[in-house]
């Protein structure tokens, strides 16, 4: 059966960037099949460009992101400015996923309410949302 790369795994296992893959098969200096929006590479294609064997294909990393709003209520001005300064310190600096953490606070001054926006990679979601509750805890029993 024949074997299959994506561009991605072809810039991969040459060391190109996937604009110059594509370059490629628009120049057609490598044999790729469109399905859909996608190209897909034969084996054969890649050892005629490369003219070595084509190595077996590096798997496709899967990627998982996570949105998340936290809503927390009875909070005044200073307390809200508090606990976004905290929230923004702990995502300070290097994280350990490859996506980076987005984070963004709102404080509603009428309402008494603070909603904290995280978007980021699971791992360090868990542990942003972690320290999150360990804040509101500490708030309570002040």
């Amino acid at each position: 059966m024949p074997q299959y790369y994506s561009v991605e795994q072809v810039a991969e296992l040459l060391g190109l960037h996937v604009r110059t893959v594509r370059g490629y098969i628009r120049d057609g200096r490598l044999r790729a099949t469109r399905i859909g929006k996608q190209y897909r590479i034969a084996a054969a294609g890649l050892e005629a460009l490369t003219g070595a064997p084509a190595a077996p294909a590096v798997p496709e990393r899967r990627h998982a992101e996570v949105s998340a709003i936290v809503q927390v209520d009875g909070v005044g001005r200073a307390e809200a400015a508090r606990l976004a300064n905290t929230v923004m310190a702990a995502i300070a600096g290097p994280r350990e996923g490859g996506t980076p953490l987005r984070v963004e606070t709102v404080h509603n001054e009428e309402r008494e309410t603070l909603k904290v926006i995280v978007l980021g990679g699971l791992a360090d979601t868990a542990e942003l949302l972690a320290i999150v509750h360990t804040l509101i805890e500490e708030n309570r029993n002040v």
